[in-house]
């Protein structure tokens, strides 16, 4: 059984590999977007990220490209919110999976992922709704809230659209 530890904390520590770095992205005007796959029991909705590639410097750099790469969009500087300890409980090393806060600057045209081809939907939703819609229990919820609170403090992020938009 795998075992799952949530971490506020600015940085990971180096003998930890990270092998997620996903963001929680609010538009100028606080609404979250949300990546939607399409899967054979319904949509899936999910943060956009991934795996760090050895050509990535660091982990800005992985996300910047993971969100280029998934929903051709382009954010500012992200902040990190932590990582969840993650323990498969098979004898090999815990990892980390980094969750950061960015704001997006521009929402490009849909374009399909280069690894894999996928074109994915966007939405683009309050924070709340975000919590429900990504359905991970209690860890989902608290970095949604964390995220929210350093948009607002951190990056001047000021209203609160409830508006739900593809775009």
């Amino acid at each position: 059984m795998i075992k799952l530890k949530w971490i506020n904390a600015s940085n990971v520590p180096n003998d930890l590999q990270v092998k997620q770095v996903y963001g929680v992205l609010f538009t100028t005007d606080g609404r979250v977007m949300l990546k939607i796959e399409q899967k054979n029991n319904g949509l899936e909705y999910s943060l956009i990220g991934g795996t760090p590639e050895a050509y990535d410097k660091n982990m800005v750099d992985t996300l910047r490209r993971e969100v280029g790469e998934e929903v051709s969009s382009t954010i500012g500087n992200p902040i990190m919110l932590g990582y969840q300890l993650v323990d498969e409980q098979n004898g090999k090393q815990p990892y980390a999976q980094v969750r950061m806060v960015a704001i997006i600057n521009n929402v490009g045209e849909s374009k399909p992922d280069p690894d894999g081809g996928e074109t994915y939907l966007r939405l683009l939703t309050n924070y709340k709704k975000a919590i429900k819609l990504l359905n991970w229990g209690g860890i989902g919820k608290a970095i949604l809230n964390k995220a929210f609170k350093i948009a607002k403090k951190q990056l001047a992020l000021k209203v609160t659209n409830k508006k739900e938009e593809y775009v």
